[in-house]
């Protein structure tokens, strides 16, 4: 497939087709229901899965991000505005998940 992910998701991806693509019109969807443009989604998605604490999900929102000019202070700056509502260890959890990405 063109869009080949790694690991489980591409897994998934390639063993259930239609389900992806499914899938995947969902994310299509919410992303276009309202007027948030690409940068403003991409950080909001980064939040969220760092608050639900999925470091794949974060990983794959960075590797993401060049192409939405998301920069990488960007992105530790919603790490570091996690620590109120999510404890200072997710905070850094988080930040260590960007820099795997960024470096």
């Amino acid at each position: 497939m063109a869009d080949d992910l790694p690991g489980a998701a591409g897994d998934l991806q390639n063993d259930f087709p239609d389900v992806w693509k499914s899938y995947s019109d969902l994310g299509e969807a919410t992303a276009t229901c309202g007027p948030l443009t690409a940068r403003e989604r991409r950080l909001v998605k980064l939040a969220l899965a760092i608050g639900a604490g999925s470091e794949g999900a974060v990983h794959s929102h960075m590797r993401r991000a060049d192409g939405d000019t998301v920069s990488r202070a960007d992105a530790m700056q919603v790490a570091m505005m996690s620590i109120g509502p999510l404890g200072f260890p997710r905070a850094v959890a988080a930040k260590t998940w960007i820099e795997d990405v960024t470096g």
